[in-house]
């Protein structure tokens, strides 16, 4: 190894970056179930060939949220294999470790833990997919980091102010910041930036000669007036920023032109939906930082399942197809298996030259058929290519393409909506349709005392994340903080007087959009929390149930064996019966009254009583509290909530004075929301699959 190449590889940082591994997506499929575990091995693989110093990833590791006991082995298995080894690391971190990990049991970077020997060290966010739930706000990124397998960075603290702290890292005379920001609801999280409430900190020391690379795992596409995050509104002192969340490939570098920085988008490893941006390949980028400069090179996988998608408009066709002609569908079908058959045939080509490929290619092809023309049958279709393609059910899609109309009427029809292509752009989700069919509805199926935005999050949160108890808590808990205004107010007890003064506190709850959220939070807390007491309430009553029919077994079996080996009559009965009831009794306490099982189990939530709400209505509590109102009736609340949830431009290295490491991993941070821009050296290659800034950096000492 020349002098040269040795001073490049001390002072030169080499980063893998992957996003959206999604780990488990379809892992039931027949065809398609290992697809992401193959193709997470080869980007490791490509980590161990290159020798990075480390991987950095951008979020949604996992599909899951509670991923299954397959695909968290596997993820083991990997991390095991590709990252653990002899081989030297040869980077410092420099910042405090305790708070960039602070939502860890071990606070310090895995490859420092003396019971480890850890190679390539892997830095990641959490996504949207894999985000912290429970009551216990962990998700399966903290399983990893607890195993000593992974480093999890980028969770905040506080769902009020967000001070995004730098892992400072230093190679050599390079010094990088990485910050990284987990998933947050993007429509909450614009809110905090509109409103200053997202600080990203800076070391006081040399704060111009860091690197800046800022990870974050947002929507960067407008789904809505505040459904995304613009890239105006981060800081323009980051140097490149690496953006999850998007699936489609964009990982050469662009520049936003107003802030300064390079953006990349790496897209997600695997095919996730039959979209025109899942069809663009799939890369991943080996990242070099020199100083302050950088390459991005892009690095193709080799074992992601090829995808072809065409579109069809039958109307652009007159000279084929003619909606007054009977036999008009079968004409329809033999065009479409054409297409379908061409489509193979170039995806076969493209396999030919890449045997790790694998065999079944996924093909979509999307019929538009307005005009009067008529769907054949997409199932006996599909029969034709079962042993050919990786998706034979979703091989073709028939939508009608609709023009913009201005409609009168109130009524949604969900099922259009849903059978939308993806190419019209829109993103459907739960609380949209849920906000949608409240404002639509009409006067007598209306809201009167909960919010849409509030049952949209409750019903969000029960289909995504599993949390059965969440639209019963919002419930609970909107109605008693009802309760109270009322109680306070001291209304007469008329129903139109109460009604009016419900309507008011309602329409201020809405316009207070922060105090909505809180609202919501605290319900899934609530739920969270409730969840984790049913737990515990089915495992102690599972574990008396078996100790009593073991000791009954014992005694009464004539042939020797424990009877419960046969789950019979007497099981139900005696002591197992009244334990079983006894605990039913609590669990039907703890869901009503919230008592000392939910402040023990739930110690990151507010600490509260509330009232069995199920037998007193609105009416019932007014009247209740008229004839003396007591201070005594209301309940406490705590405030404290915890939320679930490169133009080349040569820079001149100038090195300073070596720094102590111990003061320097004390150094302290300033709060600025931005600085004025410096010139940053980002050398692009016209070669558009890297750009190189290193063809005119000077010529470093030699020093073996």
């Amino acid at each position: 190894m020349s002098a040269a190449h040795s001073q490049d590889d001390e002072d030169t940082f080499k980063i893998l970056i992957a996003t959206d591994i999604h780990l488990g997506y379809l892992e039931k499929d027949a065809v398609r179930g290992n697809d992401t575990y193959v193709t997470f091995n080869e980007i490791l693989d490509h980590a161990q060939k290159n020798e990075v110093d480390f991987i950095l990833l951008g979020g949604d590791l996992f599909h899951e949220n509670k991923p299954s006991r397959k695909t968290v082995h596997s993820c083991l298995e990997s991390l095991r294999k590709y990252c653990m080894g002899d081989r030297p690391v040869q980077f410092e971190i420099l910042s405090d470790q305790a708070v960039n990990f602070h939502s860890s049991k071990f606070p310090w970077v895995n490859y420092q833990d003396e019971n480890l020997n850890i190679s390539i060290p892997v830095f990641s966010i959490h996504g949207n997919h894999d985000d912290p739930t429970g009551a216990e706000s962990l998700c399966a990124l903290d399983i990893l980091s607890c195993a000593g397998l992974l480093n999890h960075f980028g969770r905040s603290a506080s769902v009020e102010k967000i001070d995004i702290s730098p892992v400072l890292l230093r190679k050599g005379r390079t010094k990088i910041a990485l910050y990284g920001l987990g998933a947050i609801p993007d429509e909450r999280l614009y809110r905090m930036f509109v409103n200053k409430q997202v600080t990203m900190l800076r070391p006081k020391e040399d704060e111009e000669s860091w690197f800046n690379l800022f990870v974050i795992h947002q929507n960067r596409s407008k789904h809505g007036a505040t459904n995304y995050i613009p890239e105006q509104f981060l800081d323009d002192f980051i140097n490149l920023v690496v953006w999850g969340h998007e699936h489609e490939c964009k990982i050469a570098p662009s520049q936003n032109e107003q802030q300064g920085f390079y953006v990349s988008q790496p897209g997600s490893s695997v095919v996730t939906s039959l979209s025109p941006g899942e069809a663009v390949k799939k890369h991943i980028g080996l990242l070099h930082v020199k100083g302050k400069k950088m390459k991005m090179q892009k690095i193709a996988l080799e074992t992601v399942r090829t995808f072809h998608m065409e579109d069809i408009v039958l109307a652009d066709h007159p000279d084929l197809f003619n909606p007054d002609n009977p036999k008009v569908t079968q004409a329809i079908q033999a065009f479409c298996m054409e297409k379908v058959e061409l489509m193979l045939d170039n995806a076969e080509r493209e396999r030919l030259g890449n045997p790790r490929q694998p065999e079944k290619p996924l093909i979509r092809l999307r019929v538009d058929y307005a005009g009067g023309f008529e769907p054949f049958s997409v199932h006996r279709f599909s029969q034709k290519y079962m042993d050919r393609v990786a998706n034979p059910k979703d091989i073709i899609h028939f939508f009608r393409h609709r023009e913009q109309k201005e409609k009168n009427d109130s009524d949604i029809n969900f099922g259009k909506l849903v059978s939308r292509p993806a190419s019209e752009g829109m993103t459907l989700r739960v609380e949209d349709l849920v906000k949608q069919y409240f404002q639509t509805a009409e006067k007598k199926v209306q809201l009167s005392l909960l919010t849409e935005r509030g049952m949209g999050e409750a019903v969000q949160e029960f289909v995504d994340k599993e949390e059965k108890d969440a639209i019963e808590e919002l419930v609970k808990f909107q109605l008693e903080k009802t309760q109270r205004f009322l109680k306070e107010r001291r209304t007469d007890a008329e129903e139109e007087k109460i009604d009016e003064e419900v309507r008011k506190f309602r329409e201020s709850r809405k316009k207070n959009a922060e105090e909505e959220d809180e609202e919501v939070r605290e319900a899934m807390t609530r739920a969270r929390a409730h969840r984790s007491e049913d737990e515990v309430l089915v495992a102690a009553s599972s574990d008396e149930e078996l100790m009593d029919t073991g000791m009954k077994g014992v005694g009464d079996s004539d042939d020797g064996f424990p009877s419960t080996l046969s789950r019979g009559r007497g099981r139900a009965r005696g002591r197992a019966r009244g334990a079983r009831g006894q605990n039913s009794t609590a669990r039907g306490s703890s869901r009503r009254g919230r008592g000392s099982t939910s402040q023990e189990s739930a110690s990151s939530s507010r600490t509260y009583r509330s009232v069995p709400v199920k037998n007193m209505s609105i009416m019932d509590a007014f009247r209740s509290s008229k004839p003396e109102p007591s201070l005594n009736s209301s309940k406490s609340y705590s405030e404290v909530i915890i939320d679930d949830d490169s133009d080349l431009e040569d820079i001149s290295i100038v090195p300073s004075p070596r720094v102590n490491q111990r003061s320097v991993s004390r150094s302290s941070f300033s709060k600025r929301g931005s600085q004025s821009q410096t010139p940053r050296g980002v050398d692009f290659e016209s070669d558009e699959d890297e750009f190189d800034p290193f063809k005119s950096t000077a010529t470093s000492r030699r020093t073996k």
